[in-house]
């Protein structure tokens, strides 16, 4: 593969929410979701009513990742507003009551509420997913295995869900605990070959289990629609910098891993295992966590972590002219994450004398001016 490929794209889900009450819309948001449809194109629809999805289209520039992004949060945070909402980018909606959403009209979400039950309607959650193109597809199985214990590391950067039912939850990012509840959710298993993929996939579909490969919802999983491999482990990312950066570190990790093939080569069962411990801390305490070094065998300091990671990549980064978005994870590690902004933000609300809601409608306020791109600190 060339320098000048690894093309990329960005799908964004947000959160709709009631401009007066900012818990999710009173009234019908069809009229939104009608006009969003016929300004924006590339918008999409969740599983709830209440969300929203955009993507960026394939490209290998930053800069009109950035634009396209930029242009569809502004026009999107302007709709809202005509229709009396809120937009806004976060892994979890922090006042809003699971019970009482909506479920998006399509026979596949009617489908995917049938076979979960309960568990689907609780998914009030958002997420960010980043495709970065690997044309050979015989190499997106062991590519997946490969890139597995850099995961925790990226959920930590995105974090953004430390509410839940407007209640604080302890962690940073509650949003994978609320998925979890979902099947074929998590970590991917440790695949051994394409071949064994296949022969797995086609068990799934002939037991009645799935449709197809884009029913496993697996944190990082080969495209069924694309020949990309998809990053599906961030949160949505509220910062649209921070949502760059998520994307710029995960495809030089790509190409990191395709051209040093030594690269995690041989992992086992402890190696996911001691993953998923890191996925855990990642989740609880964000970039404050310590992650285990499986080579070492200690706990390191996440900041040890990240510095481990931006030095392996370096010559990634540099090769595929995204190294300003890259540097950005320090400047997320340094002024925190989305997820610690709003805790802050919460905080200083009770101080400040108001009820656990009205700071909770602080934390909604900020989550859509800075979605909006505002960059309001």
């Amino acid at each position: 593969m060339t320098a000048h490929s690894y093309r990329f794209g960005i799908e964004e889900e947000y959160f709709l929410a009631d401009a007066e009450t900012r818990g999710t819309p009173r009234r019908s948001v069809k009229p939104f979701h009608t006009e969003a449809g016929e300004r924006l194109p590339e918008i999409g629809r969740e599983l709830l009513q209440c969300q929203v999805e955009v993507c960026t289209p394939p490209s290998t520039d930053f800069a009109q990742a950035r634009e396209v992004l930029y242009s569809q949060r502004s026009e999107l945070s302007r709709l809202a507003a005509r229709h009396e909402l809120l937009v806004f980018a976060a892994g979890t909606h922090p006042v809003a009551d699971w019970a009482r959403q909506l479920p998006t009209k399509g026979e596949r979400y009617r489908g995917i509420l049938r076979d979960v039950g309960l568990a689907g309607r609780r998914s009030l959650i958002c997420g960010m997913h980043v495709h970065v193109e690997v044309p050979d597809p015989d190499a997106r199985i062991d590519l997946m295995n490969r890139l597995l214990p850099y995961q925790p590391l990226l959920m930590a950067l995105s974090a953004s869900s430390p509410f839940w039912q407007g209640k604080p939850t302890g962690l940073t990012a509650y949003r994978l605990s609320a998925f979890g509840e979902l099947p074929r959710t998590g970590l991917p298993p440790l695949v051994a070959s394409r071949e064994d993929y296949e022969r797995y996939l086609r068990i799934m579909k002939k037991a009645g289990s799935i449709e197809d490969a884009s029913f496993l919802w697996w944190s990082l999983r080969p495209s069924i629609k694309f020949p990309t491999l998809e990053l599906r482990i961030a949160d949505s990312c509220t910062r649209l910098e921070d949502a760059l950066t998520i994307a710029a570190v995960f495809r030089c990790l790509v190409r990191l891993v395709v051209r040093r093939p030594d690269l995690n080569a041989g992992l086992d069962g402890i190696s996911r295992a001691l993953t998923e411990e890191n996925l855990w801390r990642a989740q609880r305490s964000g970039t404050e966590a310590e992650l285990i070094d499986e080579a070492s065998e200690d706990a390191v300091p996440f900041a040890d972590a990240l510095d481990a990671l931006l030095s392996l990549i370096d010559q990634d980064a540099d090769a595929l002219g995204c190294g300003p978005e890259v540097e950005n994870a320090r400047r997320i590690f340094r002024e925190g994450t989305s997820a610690d902004r709003q805790i802050a933000v919460f905080e200083e609300g009770r101080k400040a004398g108001l009820s656990n809601r009205q700071a909770l409608d602080g934390v909604v306020d900020w989550l859509a001016r800075t979605s909006a791109g505002s960059f309001v600190a």
